[in-house]
């Protein structure tokens, strides 16, 4: 069962600030006024409000409009980032949107080619899948033999470490826009593997995504190009690593602060 914590928090801070507000402008006077006893209901509820209403207030404004925390489930966008990885997304990177309803009111900016992302698949809204920009709106992506073009223009490609294999794969340096970047292929691009795409224009209002891991990403190739209306924001940085499915039990300090290339 899918949890919607937006939804959640924004209940929560709406049931607590009416509380305050009822207190403040309606039952505090009328009970000054009729000197009663009190409602001691009443009374917890308006306690607990009050103590919790502006910290429910300020983890909103902060979840919903600047930063945003997320785990990385999977090895998708490997090397850059791993299973276990907590990371923190700039939510007003892509322009500032209403919480739950997830509709933009105010323009802030667009990708740029080579960012990291964070969007809602377009096949289900409540999964959050985190991939690299590749092709912007009106954009011709084609990946022939493991390599990327974009508008006629093959994408600059070095090996690291000679393109010997590490525990899974051939790694790469790539270059996106001012982006350089590591990607990995599980066979080196030499060998030009099969093509699973060969041609692809991108619509007006939608961005082409893919993952660092090449191979084994499910990203614009097989899902389609990713519409503005599902961006949530850009990655920027590692806060925490702890890969529990592994049996750590200490975070990597080393990946902590790392930031986002």
């Amino acid at each position: 069962m899918s949890i919607n914590l937006a939804l959640i928090l924004v209940l929560l801070t709406a049931v607590s600030g009416a509380v305050v507000a009822f207190n403040r402008f309606y039952y505090a006077n009328k009970r000054e006024v009729a000197g009663g006893p009190d409602n001691a209901f009443m009374d917890t509820m308006i306690e607990y409000s009050r103590s919790f209403f502006p910290v429910l207030l300020f983890v909103l404004v902060i979840r919903s409009f600047i930063f945003e925390p997320f785990r990385i489930p999977s090895g998708s966008m490997m090397p850059t980032l791993i299973q276990g990885d907590f990371i923190f997304v700039k939510k007003y990177s892509f322009g500032l949107r209403w919480p739950v309803i997830e509709k933009k009111f105010i323009e802030t900016g667009s990708p740029k080619r080579g960012d990291v992302v964070v969007f809602r698949l377009p096949s289900n809204p409540k999964i959050n899948y985190i991939k690299r920009v590749v092709g912007l709106p009106g954009d011709v992506i084609a990946y022939d033999g493991a390599r990327l073009t974009i508008n006629g223009q093959l994408m600059p490609v070095a090996d690291i470490a000679d393109g010997s294999p590490d525990d899974a794969g051939h790694i790469y340096s790539e270059v996106l826009g001012n982006r350089e970047h590591l990607i990995r292929h599980r066979v080196s691009i030499t060998d030009n593997p099969k093509s699973r795409v060969q041609a692809y224009e991108i619509p007006d209002g939608y961005y082409f995504m893919m993952g660092d891991n090449r191979d084994n990403s499910q990203d614009s190739r097989y899902i389609g190009a990713i519409p503005e209306t599902h961006l949530v924001g850009e990655a920027v940085r590692i806060w925490m690593h702890l890969d529990l499915s592994n049996g750590a039990e200490w975070p990597d300090w080393g990946r902590i602060g790392t930031k986002i290339q």
